[in-house]
């Protein structure tokens, strides 16, 4: 029997993520301020910030931007990052975004499989741009720089010609809003492909659980690419028509000045930075009084840690779960649910089912009155599960079933009162920091190394990072390598995220008899293990 969320369903209207946040916009909230930009210290209104992307969307038209074209968005978080991409979405087109740290390969994989028309990006990224944008053949007249670039339209450039938005048709539940890329669970990035409807639901259905209120000055350090800045934070956020506060980068000093200045009362952080609020000693010199609530997501929460955040800051702890494929969020503890331990990724949002599947017989595991369940995989369904991948359906049919449940990967218990705690993962993906690492990815990287004759990659625990990518190398016969210049050589191939940062040296990787790498045979383990 599946696991139901204990909340009712909510109404998921039949509407464009741009009129879901800005249709009902009125008159007294057009002077609320939406957003203030740590980077320009510029204060946006919402009527303001609903001018500009309506002027965006207006200027990509006029283009020739049209329903169904993708553009490409690659900039930090900052007020431009909101109006370029609401102003994409109001266009009609689909907004792939692209991490800030990608590498120019990184980022022409992205744009070929994608088939951006367009490239939306700001001049402290532009020279990894344009040689992406040059490998794929997207000439500079196509890449828009926000900030202003010679030889490239800047955002003021767009929104000074005042063009009105196009007057575009689109059916909610099949119209591609956003094409984020995630690693699933395995193998290289893909395509996820959400639309109007997922992403509308999913800020729903988080806004059953998530206790952010309409006052709430909320800092938004998570990057708006990723789905949890981009439909957690920033949407929920703007919905609300709270306040959002802007940080293009995770500084501790500039994180705890701004939860000074701007009197930060909602954190979404990572478990690497619940790490840092916990135990650095500049917490101790700033007034964290204004901070009510702290979610922490991307990576589980260990409760330890937890408990020692909510103690230090007084404050409301909080832990959710999601994927990208998910839009995200599946599951997140309720702040009024204190008889709930941190260490949960809490309840099921509204609208969502669950299983708990043994991944050896495939049999549902059943709840436990009273207790936890036996581990298994979760399945999760309801209207935020993604369409597929793009142009992968062999990967799409690997993980969303016949009855439309969706295969995290992870493994999971549940508690009595329907609280999941996640305690493995089935999927090979590394966490480092929050972000997906995969592992065949940095193994195909190393074996293009000519003194490695094979290779594998497992994470290893860190108390900073979560985990930490850790390569086990074969050297051809003969060969000599440092673990430096192994580590070395990946990072000049890959987002410093995926770097290699630990190596052992061992004769010979693990396999099964059908050649795959046995990863649990390396897991937490070092050449001395390995004798």
């Amino acid at each position: 029997m599946p696991f139901r969320s204990p909340f009712p369903d909510v109404e998921i209207p039949d509407v464009s993520v741009y009129d879901f946040i800005f249709g009902d916009l009125t008159d007294d909230e057009t002077g609320r301020t939406a957003v203030h930009d740590s980077a320009t210290h510029a204060d946006t209104t919402y009527g303001d910030l609903k001018a500009r992307v309506d002027a965006f969307a207006g200027a990509l038209a006029a283009r020739g931007i049209k329903p169904g074209d993708v553009v490409a968005l690659h900039c930090p978080n900052t007020a431009a990052f909101i109006i370029a991409f609401h102003g994409i979405l109001r266009a009609g087109a689909t907004a792939t975004t692209i991490n800030s740290l990608y590498t120019p390969p990184e980022i022409a994989n992205q744009l070929r499989d994608s088939g951006a028309l367009r490239y939306v990006t700001v001049s402290l990224l532009l020279p990894g741009a344009m040689a992406a944008c040059t490998e794929v053949g997207l000439g500079a007249e196509h890449v828009i720089v926000l900030d202003g670039a010679e030889g490239h339209e800047s955002m003021m450039d767009l929104l000074s010609e005042g063009a009105a938005p196009p007057d575009v048709t689109i059916d909610a539940a099949t119209h591609l809003a956003v094409l984020p890329y995630s690693s699933g669970t395995t193998g290289k990035a893909k395509g996820v492909m959400l639309t109007h409807r997922n992403l509308v639901a999913n800020t729903l259905q988080s806004m059953s659980v998530i206790a952010e209120e309409p006052d709430d000055v909320v800092l938004a350090v998570l990057p708006f690419f990723h789905i949890y800045g981009m439909n957690v934070i920033m949407s929920i956020t703007l919905k609300l028509r709270a306040k959002l506060v802007t940080m293009p980068k995770f500084d501790l000093d500039e994180f705890l000045r701004l939860i000074h200045e701007q009197k930060i009362s909602f954190l979404y952080i990572a478990p690497p930075m619940a790490v840092a609020l916990a135990k650095h000693p500049a917490v101790d010199s700033i007034d964290t009084s204004s901070v009510r609530a702290v979610l922490s997501g991307a990576a589980p929460l260990d409760e330890a840690l937890g408990e020692a955040v909510k103690a230090r800051l007084g404050c409301g702890m909080l832990q959710g779960y999601g994927m990208t494929e998910l839009s995200p969020v599946s599951h997140a503890l309720p702040i009024d649910r204190t008889d709930i331990s941190v260490g949960s990724v809490g309840l099921a949002v509204a609208n969502v089912e669950f299983k708990v599947m043994d991944p050896a017989t495939g049999e549902e595991i059943e709840a436990v009155p009273g207790g936890r369940t036996a581990p298994g995989e979760l399945w999760v369904k309801g209207p935020g599960v993604m369409v597929g991948y793009l142009g992968n359906d062999a990967a799409t049919r690997e993980t969303i079933d016949d009855e439309g449940y969706l295969h995290t990967g992870d493994i999971v218990e549940v508690g009595p009162e329907g609280e999941v705690y996640v305690v493995d993962r089935l999927k090979e993906l590394i966490k480092y920091k929050g972000y997906q690492v995969p592992p065949a990815e940095l193994e195909a990287v190393l074996l293009t190394h000519p003194s490695i004759a094979d290779a594998a990659v497992v994470p290893h625990p860190d108390e900073e990072a979560g985990e930490i990518p850790h390569a086990f190398v074969v050297l051809q016969e003969g060969a000599s390598l440092t673990a430096d210049e192994v580590m070395d050589y990946t990072a000049e191939k890959v987002a410093p995220h995926k770097k290699v940062r630990m190596v052992d040296f061992i004769p010979v990787i693990p396999k099964s008899a059908s050649g795959k790498i046995l990863r649990k045979d390396l897991k937490g383990k070092t050449a001395a293990d390995l004798g």
